[in-house]
């Protein structure tokens, strides 16, 4: 491949880019694609509707200036902090690679063009070998410039990691002091609860905790399988979403709660509690108001009167079985992933195991795509194989195109499929809390997507017809030392049509773009308006795919850098302005992902340093590869110093902060009121929060539970005769869907016009609800 099949790739992206960067400025300015642009903005208030004016199909650059001047302080309030690491890695991957690109581009990159004394023809015509590593002949003096490079670069990306890790642990911290009303500071998770056939689960729980933790235990919560009821309020939550605009004016009784799964339709509020009456069936709200069969699970969340009392708790072993009353702490309220909860907890160790075993098939079945890929980029290999081809691939531009561009679009349109699939995997595994599952997919597609798009690229492009590589260890330096700049032309053409091509479809939100389309004007039903949350399993691995890339290939072939750090510029702006106004923070790990991001950049690292020492070592220059291995061990070193120093604070809750919030609590007085909010912080509803606290979930109750139907105004999708019925759960929600089913999707309105009482139509649906829950 040479300098014009490049470019030519170049070219193309360039005009996507530039293309789609157009499209997007006057997108965003029509009133039809607000709920596409502005998703979150629109769960904080509702946007105006402008009037026509020509300006609306102007480009501009404003939502540019606006990502550049928003705060950290901004992102940490609108995204949480987890948007503020992903934000902090893109400033710390512009930085070191701002450095690399101006000590690679200026002096390695001329030592590598004049490092074999020959004639060079045109720059177009030029092969992109002679910008690598592989131009400089045998034992050249000028290899010391590559040792330097590789010593500023090191060195650089540590002292940055260094203040990195340092900002964001004191940003957690400041998280965990900033979260003192956190109900999960006080709850733990107990599962593997032994089954005792003098009592029920709550009763095991009660009495252990009341033996063992007397002075500390406050109550607890069983957790429930409710099945066939839990697919129906999954279900319900669709008409919750239009309900939740009704304004209903309420004064309620004063010291009651409502969790908004039960809904009944008297004036008696339960919850489920530690008595056993609610364990046995005798107050669940799940059977008196949907008439199911609840199913008590091994798991319960366990109160805890102070927060000290249940980090101690959560870490302590309590029983001489491991496998039972395992504890540990609670994820937060929004965070919780109420199907993984159900599961044995002595399954938990096979899942994984089978996961593990999933994920290395996957790999190893993705070779295909990978192999097809590597043989578009030869252009022998594809006239052997497709000689009806031969007489097309002889033209100069068709060549270019598909050796230079569209292996890398096959491969990219293959990489879709990873993401769901890594994501299913670490749902089987038994992840109890959405973040946690989140982050195991995304430490999967991480080390899946550098596997297949860096190594098995390089092997099969140029090392598997050697297989003597695969029986020597010590020979994989030197293999890669050559592989690696023999595909400096795919891991160009990669950075560009996954980099730059990706960032701007991410801009654009093609798929929400089209479904809005397509509802609006196709089905006529109105808006797309699924809320998103900020997808960190498949932006945080393209983000340090694309440092590692920078990392390996810096000092091997130069002219990759200018391209990666357009990139990081244009993912700066792009990602901080889809925070701010598309993706909504519905839960976050408190930034639990940078231990991972500052791992990969360490091995990022280590692996460009082992691969220099193969480069030194062809290039016969045994004083740099000397002094590359004490390189080697100061990253590694520094490492530890960072797992020392910063990694604790990640991985445990710190006694010292939660015992002062304790303190300060107990001062203020203020331990009573976060006692009554733990009762119905764990709601288990699939409902969104601003949904079920629409309907009195995590609510205090007080007065009259009656609303007037007469101040109910119904929205613009509810039928008015519908709107007059009070709707007080979501039960009552599910009970208009069993009409629908009972009379083949007639319209309950009907029902009603017809002379049938809303109460007599809403009571139809309970009791075909109740038929079919019975028989499940």
């Amino acid at each position: 491949m040479n300098l014009a099949a490049l470019l030519t790739s170049a070219g193309i992206n360039i005009a996507v880019c530039v293309v789609l960067f157009l499209l997007y400025s006057i997108l965003r300015k029509q009133p039809s694609n607000v709920n596409v642009y502005f998703g979150r903005m629109l769960t904080i208030s509702k946007r105006r509707s402008d009037l026509f004016n020509l300006e609306r199909f102007v480009p501009s650059a404003s939502w540019l200036v606006k990502a550049w001047r928003t705060k950290e302080e901004d992102f940490l309030t609108v995204g949480g902090l987890d948007s503020v690491v992903f934000i902090r890695m893109l400033i710390f991957s512009l930085r070191i690679f701002s450095i690399a690109a101006v000590i690679c581009v200026f002096i390695v990159l001329p030592v590598n063009y004049h490092g074999q004394t020959k004639d060079h023809p045109g720059i177009h015509d030029e092969s992109l070998e002679v910008f690598t590593i592989l131009n400089v002949h045998e034992g050249s003096k000028w290899l010391w410039t590559h040792c330097l490079a590789l010593y500023i670069i090191t060195t650089s990306a540590c002292i940055l990691l260094y203040f990195e890790y340092n900002h964001v642990t004191r940003l957690r911290l400041a998280y965990i002091i900033g979260s003192s009303s956190n109900p999960s500071h006080f709850t733990i998770v107990v599962r593997a609860i032994p089954w005792s056939p003098e009592g029920s689960y709550s009763d095991s729980v009660r009495k252990f905790f009341t033996k063992y933790h007397a002075s500390s235990y406050l109550s607890h919560q069983m957790v429930y399988r409710s099945g066939k009821v839990q697919k129906l309020m999954t279900d319900a939550g669709k008409m919750c979403k239009i309900l939740k605009d009704v304004s209903v004016e309420q004064s309620h009784r004063p010291d009651l709660f409502h969790c908004g799964m039960s809904g009944g339709a008297t004036d008696s509020f339960k919850i489920l509690t530690n008595d056993s009456e609610s364990v046995k069936g005798k107050s669940s709200l799940i059977d008196n108001s949907l008439g199911g069969r609840k199913k008590v699970c091994a798991a319960a969340f366990v109160f805890f009167k102070t927060r000290c009392a249940a980090l101690v708790t959560s870490k302590v072993l309590h029983s001489s079985n491991p496998m039972h009353w395992v504890t540990d702490m609670a994820p937060e309220p929004n965070d919780v992933y109420w199907s993984n909860l159900w599961i044995p907890y002595g399954q938990l160790w096979i899942r994984k195991l089978a996961t593990l075993l999933a994920t290395i098939a996957f790999m190893l079945v993705f070779l295909i795509p990978v192999t097809f890929v590597q043989g578009m980029t030869a252009l022998k290999s594809l006239e052997k194989k497709f000689p009806a081809l031969k007489g097309l691939l002889k033209k100069n531009y068709v060549s270019q195109v598909i050796t230079g561009y569209l292996p890398s679009v096959v491969l990219i349109v293959a990489f879709y499929i990873v993401p769901p699939v890594m994501m299913l995997f670490s749902t089987v595994e038994g992840w109890i809390s959405r973040s946690q599952r989140k982050k195991s997919a995304c430490f999967k597609v991480l080390y899946f997507t550098i596997w297949n798009v860096f190594f098995v690229n390089v092997f099969t492009g140029s090392v598997i017809s050697q297989l003597s590589v695969f029986s020597s260890v010590k020979d994989i330096p030197a293999q890669l030392a050559n592989a690696i700049p023999a595909q400096a032309k795919f891991f160009m053409t990669y950075v560009l049509s996954s980099g730059w091509a990706s960032l701007a479809c991410e801009l654009m939100q093609i798929y929400p773009l089209l479904c809005n389309y397509f509802r609006r004007f196709i089905l006529r039903k109105g808006r797309y308006n699924d809320s998103l949350s900020f997808p960190y399993h498949t932006e945080i691995p393209r983000v340090l795919l694309f440092g590692f890339i920078g990392f390996t290939c810096s000092i091997l072939v130069p002219l990759i850098l200018p391209f990666l750090l357009v990139y990081f510029v244009l993912a700066y702006f792009i990602y901080r302005n889809q925070i701010l106004n598309v993706y909504i923070a519905e839960y976050e790990s408190g930034g639990q992902y940078w231990p991972m991001i500052h791992n990969t950049v360490i091995i990022s690292l280590v692996i460009m340093q082992i691969i220099a020492l193969g480069v030194f070592g062809l290039r016969k220059s045994p004083i740099a590869s000397g002094f590359t291995i004490p390189l080697l061990i100061f990253t590694i070193l520094f490492n530890e110093y960072c797992r020392q120093q910063f990694h604790p604070l990640f991985k445990n809750q710190v006694a010292e902060i939660l015992i002062d919030m304790d303190q300060k609590d107990e001062e203020a007085g203020r331990m009573e009121e976060v006692y009554q909010q733990l009762h119905t912080a764990y709601c288990q509803s699939p409902l969104t929060p601003d949904v079920s606290c629409s309907f009195g979930c995590s609510t205090r109750i007080e007065g009259d539970i009656n609303p007037d139907p007469e101040n109910v105004k119904p929205p613009g999708l509810i039928h008015p005769v519908l709107a007059r019925v009070p709707v007080r759960g979501i039960s009552d929600v599910i009970a208009w869907f069993f009409v629908l089913f009972s009379f083949q999707g007639r319209n309950p309105a009907k029902l009603i016009r017809h002379g049938m009482s809303p109460s007599t139509v809403q009571n139809l649906g309970r009791s075909k609800m109740s038929v079919l829950l019975g028989r499940n």
